[in-house]
């Protein structure tokens, strides 16, 4: 070092130039990369799809879409209208008359999207104007009209409509609220990812309305859908808002804004790199992988302000840039290297989680951490080998020796960190024990947590979406879908058809029946069970034009059997399973859990009571098949038969019940799922019926389980591979161990917090476990690695722990203080995810700053004849002894 310095002073002028020329050269070969993939950012596909949380062959997600087709169903928009004013709310001609423009209207949102139809699904909206009136036409007979064929033009038509919907169970709380003052349509969409251009359509029509209702939109589709475009709107202002305080911060404590920038242009860099890389390998910017920035800007800042904060206190001893240079780089290459590469493996074990879009952002905010360790090393020497001499000249803090007991000790923060050391050294058993008594705490908190999701609470609570929500979902059955299927647990097969008829035809023991008993077996069959009884029907029908009078009745009783065969394959035609259908719809009900469900029962009910003049005695289940299969076919001359089809299959051997649910909570969903499998266990189900489920709730559901445990697994696996990492750091197995301390501390803490103040676990904050895993292991190896260094210098502990707590301290809490507070700008965010995230990440580096600036010295005072080969104290100018 001594040489370097006389030659430089004896050459000053050719080594600036090389100096500066190496430095500029150095910030071109890392700056210009990033600038090509600025133009990558433009060809980025933004996916807010939840769905795509889990891999496309996943099996809930392929049953999900295959349902959906079998059903013909579609996502839908809600759009409420309530109206607080006068005694009938909605229920007014000039209300109702604008609510059938609007239903008008959303037919026409349609449009071709790459060759393909989107928009909306004109034929299944569900709206006044667009559903059935069912009533009795006499004896037998059933009139399906318009519930609202125009506009209302008095007030009594009004109220018509909503008497006539509270009549028919399908409508009642679902187009109408229970308390008749309200209306809901339902406007499906073909691509999720529809539903913002729809909602904003149908909000520019809104505006132009003249009534004193409000006017709400809603759903799990919107939600998400808006969501993806809200978050770029919250990247845009949000993060550079965090990263200017982070600069004020800086400039506070080093007081020069060119110096500052350079951590700027690290993170600038790193986020851009990422970014860029990411959507030119072709990947989407998913819910997850648009807060790589969030996340990647912090780690990048740290390394870049260890540097600095060094840099700030040597400085004025040495007076020689490159002189101060490469003691700080060769005092902070091994322990930024070593939290580099921990980071990047807390975050890439997140490749071990079972969601895609979740291994992704584990991967790239890896890769972002890594660039922006690349950039720190190269770029900001570089940058300061740039500056010209001038902007140091009353650069740095005041005394001469850094490794000094009393460097920098005329300021706040120096003192502070001294008393904080001799604290932690003198009480150190004290500070365990706090510790201990925190994690017993904290542990509770932990046994509370609830892990819980929905993206409607994505949105702050006074969001026009939150409040659309609460709106809606107090009057009506539920904005949240989810759907049940059910079908025979055996299939129908040729084999079952024949079985089942033989046995028919051998109760009837009549020659005919034996007749065609015997010809069973060879009956053609090839083209399936219908095939079969179709065949069997014509044999008999032949049969039964030629018989005698005396055997015709016998050749009808073998044509009823084989109608019943045929009947019985219609599995939900049969009264018995469409009873327990409807038993189960009732007690799902009454749980609270579901607010409305819709089923083939309901119709089947609706059209046998119309048919039987309207008596509301004769709202229930027909007693054969018989007379269920003629409701079915009354039902299909309505308006809307692809209503039926819906909710059964035209075979019939598969229904759909749609529930309601007045919350997305996946606690709540997960309640309903478990009433269902309690309520099968207790009450044995008529034929064997297998059951699953689908929906955009339920598919919430299963990813959030997935990540779950994904995130356990991979927060495990980051643990032990940074452990690892810790030992090799240090070649002792003890110090590996120690130095994991502070990290196991802040996520007991963080996350005792959430279960202490009722926060749920949700995405955001399964993620942070891999931030903790980043952040808090990196203040204990800058705290350990310095303080070994500091040890083999003085040889004894007391004597290390005042030169451990004056710059290696101060760089630890000027990080905290810079990061910690930086981020606290995203508290103002309407997206709650950021505001979890900036809350999280300012109290994850505060907890790890108090755990390795206290814990640490404390662990290591009482551990210390195991930890280290002491001499004896010597005089030092320290406070401890």
């Amino acid at each position: 070092m001594t040489s370097l310095s006389e030659s430089a002073m004896a050459r000053p002028g050719r080594v600036m130039w090389a100096a500066g020329l190496a430095s500029l050269l150095m910030i071109v070969l890392v700056a210009v990369p990033s600038l090509f993939a600025v133009p990558v950012l433009q060809g980025l596909k933004v996916d807010t799809d939840p769905e795509n949380m889990l891999a496309a062959d996943e099996p809930v997600r392929v049953f999900h879409d295959r349902m959906q087709a079998e059903f013909s169903l579609h996502d839908l928009i809600v759009v409420g209208v309530v109206q607080e004013d006068g005694p009938n709310g909605v229920f007014n001609p000039q209300t109702l008359g604008e609510v059938r423009e609007l239903a008008q209207f959303a037919e026409t949102l349609r449009w071709d999207e790459d060759g393909k139809a989107a928009g909306v699904v004109a034929a299944d909206i569900i709206a006044p104007g667009n559903v059935d009136n069912i009533e009795q036409a006499g004896a037998g007979s059933v009139s399906f009209e318009w519930l609202m064929p125009r506009a209302p033009q008095t007030q009594a038509e009004a109220l018509a409509v909503r008497d006539k919907a509270l009549a028919i169970p399908m409508l009642s709380d679902t187009l109408v609220s229970g308390d008749g003052r309200a209306l809901a349509l339902y406007i499906p969409i073909r691509e999720k990812d529809d539903s913002y251009r729809v909602a904003s359509k149908l909000r520019e029509r809104i505006v132009q309305f003249d009534s004193q209702a409000d006017y709400h939109i809603t759903g799990l589709p919107i939600a998400q859908d808006q969501f993806g475009v809200e978050m770029f709107k919250q990247m845009a202002i949000s993060a550079p808002a965090a990263m200017l305080l982070i600069l004020v911060l800086m400039w506070v404590f080093f007081r020069n804004l060119n110096l500052v920038l350079a951590p700027m242009v690290v993170a600038l860099v790193s986020v851009t790199g990422a970014m860029g890389l990411l959507i030119a390998t072709g990947n989407t910017v998913h819910i997850m992988s648009s807060m790589i920035p969030i996340f990647v800007m912090p780690i990048a800042v740290l390394d870049a302000v260890h540097i600095l904060s060094d840099f700030y206190d040597r400085y004025p001893a040495l007076r020689d840039r490159r002189q101060t240079l490469r003691h700080v780089m060769d005092e902070l290459w091994r322990p930024m290297l070593f939290t580099t590469l921990t980071t990047c493996a807390g975050f890439a074990s997140l490749a071990l989680t079972p969601i895609p879009p979740v291994q992704v952002f584990g991967l790239f905010v890896a890769i972002g951490v890594f660039l922006a360790w690349l950039c720190t090393v190269t770029l900001v020497p570089a940058y300061i080998m740039l500056m010209p001499e001038r902007a140091f000249a009353n650069f740095g803090a005041a005394g001469t020796d850094p490794n000094a007991a009393d460097a920098g000790d005329h300021g706040l923060l120096a003192r502070f960190l001294l008393r904080l050391g001799d604290f932690a050294y003198r009480r150190a058993k004290l500070v365990l024990a706090l510790f201990l008594v925190a994690l017993g705490v904290a542990g509770y908190g932990i046994s509370q947590i609830r892990i819980n999701d929905n993206p409607v609470k994505w949105f702050s609570s006074d969001h026009e979406i939150r409040v659309a929500d609460r709106a809606l979902n107090e009057r009506f059955g539920g904005t949240y879908m989810a759907y049940l299927s059910l079908s025979p647990t055996e299939p129908r097969t040729v084999e079952s058809v024949r079985a089942d008829l033989a046995g028919r035809l051998e109760t009837l023991d009549t020659a005919p029946a034996r007749t065609l008993l015997d010809t069973l077996p060879a009956a053609d069959a090839a083209d399936g069970p219908d095939a079969l009884l179709d065949a069997l029907g014509d044999t008999v029908a032949e049969r039964q034009e030629s018989a005698t009078d005396a055997a015709w009745p016998a050749w009808e009783a073998v044509a009823m059997a084989i109608e019943s065969a045929r009947q019985a394959g219609d599995t939900f035609k049969q009264p018995e399973v469409l009873r327990y259908v409807a038993a189960l719809q009732d007690h799902l009900r009454e749980t609270g859990l579901v607010g409305k469900s819709n089923a083939v029962t309901d119709i089947v009910k609706t059209v046998h009571r119309e048919l039987l003049l309207g008596d509301e005695d004769e709202f229930r289940i027909p007693d054969s098949a018989r007379a269920v299969a003629q409701t079915l076919i009354t039902f299909q001359n309505s308006h809307r038969p692809q209503d039926l089809f819906k909710l059964v299959t035209p075979d019939y051997r598969r229904a759909n019940v749609w529930l309601q649910l007045p919350s997305g909570d996946n606690t709540h969903m997960r309640q309903v799922v478990d009433e269902v499998e309690a309520f099968m266990a207790d009450n044995p189900l008529p034929v064997a019926l297998d059951h699953d489920w689908f929906g955009l709730t339920y598919i919430n559901t299963v990813w959030q389980q997935k990540m779950v445990a994904g995130m356990a697994k991979s927060l495990a696996g980051g643990f032990v591979a940074v452990l690892l990492l810790m030992t090799l750091l240090f070649r002792s197995p003890s110090w590996g161990l120690l130095s994991m301390v502070p990290l196991s501390i802040t996520i007991a803490f963080i996350y005792g917090v959430i279960g202490l103040i009722g926060k749920d676990y949700d995405m955001p904050v399964a993620v942070l476990s891999s931030l903790s895993l980043g952040l808090a292991v990196d203040y204990a190896i800058h705290f350990v690695v310095r303080s070994r260094e500091i040890h083999a210098r003085v040889g004894n502990w007391p004597a290390t722990v005042p030169q451990a707590f004056g710059e290696p301290a101060r760089a630890i809490a000027r990080n905290v203080i810079v990061i910690g507070a930086g981020f606290l700008p995203l508290l103002l965010a309407p997206l709650v995810p950021y505001q979890t995230v900036g809350v999280f990440i300012s109290a994850i580096l505060v907890t790890a700053g108090i755990a390795t600036l206290l814990g640490l010295p404390a662990l290591i005072t009482i551990f210390r004849p195991l930890l280290f080969k002491e001499r004896a104290p010597q005089t030092t100018t320290g406070r401890m002894s």
